[in-house]
């Protein structure tokens, strides 16, 4: 009995002995796998070839920021990675490139959000985000940075910064300047109407619109109309200046904001250049990310 007894514990010893060293080798691979840090910018896209500067350009500010960084990107609209996909342009969406970015062996990784505001698209990217840190075998850290306008500060930064760096110098005091936001059902929509009040009382014939929230182009319009403005130029205040920029704002159109303005009685000058496309603009991205960076640390 004693026999079979030192048998079954020196069977066990040599079991729970290979195991331990099995996990032991799977462990140090795994660290010698580890590349260490990436960063996942995510849009929601644009399939507009023109609108794709604004995207070279951010990416060019990220890898000046963060050299020795892996930069990787995703679109959140399953509508325009489809259509890319049939240019044979491949894009992930935020999941699928996570998925990938983690089976490469990253161990960290930086999300930074590229959307305007902390809308429903930011949320449910940090809520996606997040599983794949907490999963069995998942990343160590995984940190979603916020978008351009999250904060007082990061509004008043971007207020200034339009007026000196986006607005064509050749714009008179008595012309307004309109920016187009996208506005959105969301809570968050909230911001643009903050945006107005700033821009409001930094220079009075500034106004801030949207094409699915507020303010309104309705309410934009009447504004313009009480003050006697008859020249306006037209600014998308979107990350990139894609389809709503180019049709919504510019388009000749009926429904076209330069169309219903010209209608009224106001002369307008519409400028297609997206918020990245200016490095000061971006740079508020940019220090997003340096603080982002620093919880992955």
């Amino acid at each position: 009995m004693c026999k079979k007894c030192t048998i079954v514990l020196l069977t066990l010893s040599l079991i729970f002995f290979l195991t331990s060293a099995c996990l032991a080798g799977a462990q140090s691979h795994s660290r010698a796998d580890e590349k260490g840090t990436a960063v996942l910018l995510v849009t929601f896209g644009t399939s507009i070839p023109s609108a794709q500067a604004a995207f070279a350009n951010i990416e060019k500010l990220v890898k000046k920021a963060f050299p020795e960084t892996e930069i990787h990107w995703a679109y959140t609209s399953h509508i325009i990675r489809k259509k890319m996909a049939k240019e044979g342009k491949i894009l992930n969406s935020p999941e699928t490139a996570l998925a990938r970015l983690m089976e490469d062996g990253y161990s960290k990784v930086l999300v930074q959000s590229l959307h305007m505001i902390p809308g429903s698209e930011f949320h449910d990217i940090r809520v996606n985000a997040k599983m794949f840190e907490n999963m069995s075998g998942g990343f160590k850290k995984v940190f979603v940075s916020y978008p351009l306008l999250a904060g007082n500060d990061n509004m008043d930064k971007a207020v200034e910064r339009v007026i000196s760096h986006m607005i064509p110098e050749e714009r008179k005091a008595d012309e307004a300047v309109v920016l187009m936001g996208h506005g959105t059902h969301h809570t968050a929509d909230a911001v643009y109407s903050a945006m107005m009040y700033k821009f409001q009382k930094a220079d009075p014939n500034i106004f801030m619109g949207t094409v699915e929230g507020h303010p309104s182009f309705d309410e934009v319009r009447e504004m313009l109309l009480k003050k006697g403005i008859r020249r306006a130029y037209l600014l998308p205040f979107m990350s990139v200046a894609g389809d709503h920029a180019m049709n919504d704002m510019a388009g000749d159109e009926e429904d076209s904001w330069k169309i219903m303005l010209e209608k009224a009685g106001i002369k307008c000058i519409p400028v297609l250049k997206g918020i990245a496309e200016y490095d000061a603009l971006a740079e508020i991205w940019i220090d997003n990310m340096k603080v982002a960076m620093s919880h992955l640390k």
